[in-house]
């Protein structure tokens, strides 16, 4: 995973606000070309806030972020000179529900000035690949969640992204929807190449998804721990019930579990290398 070249870099990055409360206090980290990182810890260790930074939707107080070389903040307008595209999945599936869901799936070409008939192509693509297919004229209300999801990331992959940011998407979904949606995300992942950048509060999650788990711990939110997740790809079923994930499950749960326990007082930020 070293060889390949870094799509996010994020060096010394800290989020302060206002009133003066540190919500993140400096970070190094590293996201590789096609590598699948989780974000894992406590209720407001500033998960949320270190995405945003990455989707360059909210900058850094002091230090830097940067997507393919460049400043998050301007990634749109370099993006489109390098082919170089993110895409952001948010907790909700945010689906406007007076728009079909070919409507829904189709915003960001429509916001683009795409021809329709193409756009409509890309939209026919995007359903398939998630599984929704033959949906193309329901309404949101008419889908279960787990489907409004799918639609959701359909939209997210309507134009052809490199980088996937993934806001706990599946967190207010069943085990048996969740499970089946992150077998999903993982051959969307292998078979788009994707990079993906995924938060959840799910340790099982974690180990099933992931080449990499970085633990963060909150009171300043930042990162204490990174556990590669040494299993190849793809990651059948199975992998769920096997001795190496428990033992991955373990592994995890304890690191979450001291840096549930690590407030301010007597520890600094760390760096975590890639």
């Amino acid at each position: 995973m070293d060889s390949m070249d870094p799509v996010i870099e994020v060096q010394g990055a800290a989020k302060s606000y206002a009133d003066g409360t540190q919500a993140l206090a400096p970070v190094d980290l590293t996201v590789r070309e096609r590598e699948f990182l989780t974000l894992i810890g406590p209720s407001g260790c500033g998960k949320s806030t270190l995405l945003k930074m990455m989707a360059g939707l909210l900058p850094p107080s002091a230090g830097s972020v940067r997507l393919w070389g460049e400043p998050a903040e301007t990634h749109a307008r370099q993006t489109e000179l390098q082919g170089d595209k993110l895409a952001f999945v948010f907790q909700e599936a945010t689906l406007m529900p007076w728009r079909r869901i070919v409507a829904n799936v189709r915003l960001p070409l429509d916001l683009a000035g795409s021809p329709r008939a193409e756009a409509n192509r890309r939209v026919g693509e995007a359903l398939d690949l998630v599984g929704l297919a033959g949906f193309e004229k329901h309404f949101p209300r008419q889908l279960s969640g787990g489907m409004q999801m799918r639609a959701s990331i359909a939209r997210a992959l309507v134009n052809d992204p490199n980088l996937l940011l993934m806001d706990e998407p599946f967190g207010a979904l069943d085990e048996i929807t969740r499970a089946r949606l992150d077998s999903d995300l993982l051959d969307l992942w292998r078979r788009r190449g994707l990079s993906i950048v995924f938060v959840t509060h799910s340790v099982y999650e974690a180990v099933f998804l992931s080449t990499r788990v970085a633990v963060m711990a909150a009171r300043p939110g930042r990162v204490v721990r990174e556990v590669v997740i040494d299993e190849p790809f793809p990651r059948a079923e199975a992998f769920r019930v096997s001795a190496k994930f428990l033992a991955c499950c373990q592994e995890l749960s304890q690191a979450l579990a001291e840096a549930s326990t690590q407030g301010a007082a007597g520890h600094s930020p760390v760096a975590v290398a890639s």
